[in-house]
């Protein structure tokens, strides 16, 4: 049997899998992106598909923790676009 990677999601703090999450990731030369394959380079931290996360993590700070750097805020507004896809 396959174990399931899990992954902390920096808004709520619960465990899911990694498939149903979001990652971000800081590449190499410090950029901040989404990493819709799972697959690039850099430091990631998962958030959850879902809004309320999101405004969570940016209250408490949980990507920069995660990333260990200030978060511009272009960042956010391009998260919350991914999120309304994702929400539908």
């Amino acid at each position: 049997m396959k174990k399931i990677p899990m992954r902390q999601c920096i808004g709520c703090q619960e465990m899911k899998s990694k498939k149903e999450m979001i990652r971000v990731i800081k590449t190499p030369e410090d950029e901040i992106c989404i990493d819709a394959t799972g697959r690039k380079n850099g430091r990631g931290a998962y958030i959850c598909p879902k809004s309320e996360c999101l405004q969570k993590a940016i209250k408490n700070r949980g990507l920069e923790r995660s990333l260990k750097m200030q978060i511009p805020k272009e960042v956010y507004g391009q998260l919350e676009e991914e999120m309304e896809n994702i929400d539908r």
